[in-house]
């Protein structure tokens, strides 16, 4: 098979390489599955330039990378034959394992395959799995929305686009924030206000925008940054789901005014969500789409073997959808 690997920490076109390794046959409750389509995420580039505290990688050759979406091939033992030729998508491929989805085949336990609805295309299939599930279970982790408001940071950026999407289907009126330029796009996919997030007077924008009233639900993907404004425009009861914070990854937190109205922090690592939760995701994202109300946008799809410049795209931000690689044998 086909693959990208790298065997030390650094910048992709430092450390990503191509390489022909062979294929690995599925053990006892694996499937193999011919991969279409991988998509790059934020994690992926973070993991492979190394994160504080990492001096080498955990594994001595690593194939980067956690979504794709492809045709299994082959089952271990225990799967029924008849699994062979299905459409499925990944979820965790490369987490705590070293053979991720930046490849032409992944063999894998076979759950983390998830059986792909026949009007889902591989894109999408190959979004589902860190964005999607990391939207659906920060919209949905503290159950029904509908009639309520839900505040949702950063609407522009791949998990806040499909979250106010799936916002909106869930019935919640939706205000979200993003620079100016991406106003348009983000109340195409539902929003109701979209709001500048670089506004002095934020907190009392987004209250007036929710007739004054304080806001049940909030995703934020800046937690660091905007703790304190959080904190100021969240409800009594009300949950915060954060799923990043990369621009204050120590912030100071202001437990005062979180302790007087019994807020919910709740933290999203997407690869640790408990199979139940999990599996009610799955179906979240499934119904959304069999009902047209989630879009999974595509920026640019790389050859396989352009993995550094697929990376690197995913490095620069400012995107306006996922970004894949093409993984299907040449």
């Amino acid at each position: 098979m086909r693959a990208i690997t790298y065997s030390e920490l650094g910048e992709a076109r430092d450390v990503l390489s191509l390489q022909t390794l062979d294929n690995i046959p599925p053990a006892a409750g694996e499937v193999r599955v011919k991969l279409k389509l991988s998509g790059v995420n934020p994690s992926d580039v973070k993991s492979r330039k190394g994160r504080p505290g990492m001096t080498h990688p955990p594994f001595p050759t690593i194939c980067p990378q956690s979504d794709g979406a492809g045709v299994i091939d082959a089952v271990g033992d225990g799967i029924e034959q008849s699994r062979i030729g299905q459409r499925v998508w990944i979820w965790n491929g490369q987490w705590q394992r070293p053979m991720g989805t930046a490849a032409s085949h992944i063999t894998l336990p076979a759950k983390m395959a998830v059986p792909m609805p026949d009007d889902v295309s591989f894109e999408t299939g190959a979004i589902l799995g860190i964005p999607g599930l990391t939207a659906a279970q920060a919209v949905f982790g503290g159950g029904d929305i509908a009639g309520t408001t839900v505040l949702i940071h950063g609407g522009a950026g791949t998990v806040g686009l499909l979250a106010v999407q799936l916002a909106k289907w869930g019935g919640a009126r939706v205000i979200a924030t993003s620079s100016p330029r991406d106003f348009n796009r983000v109340r195409d996919a539902g929003a109701d206000v979209v709001l500048d997030y670089s506004a002095d007077d934020l907190a009392k924008k987004i209250l007036a925008a929710n007739d004054g009233a304080l806001i049940p639900t909030v995703i934020e993907v800046e937690f660091g940054v905007n703790v304190d404004l959080d904190g100021e425009v969240i409800a009594p009861n009300g949950r915060l789901a954060a799923y990043g914070s990369a621009k204050e990854m120590a912030p100071t937190f202001p437990f005062l005014p979180y302790l007087f109205k019994a807020v919910t922090v709740d933290i999203i690592l997407i690869y640790l969500l408990p199979d139940a939760e999990r599996i009610a995701m799955i179906d979240k994202l499934h119904a959304a789409l069999a009902e047209g109300a989630l879009i999974c946008p595509v920026e640019r799809t790389y050859p396989l073997e352009d993995a550094v410049a697929a990376h690197e795209a995913v490095e620069a931000g400012g995107r306006v959808g996922a970004i894949l690689l093409d993984c299907s044998d040449a």
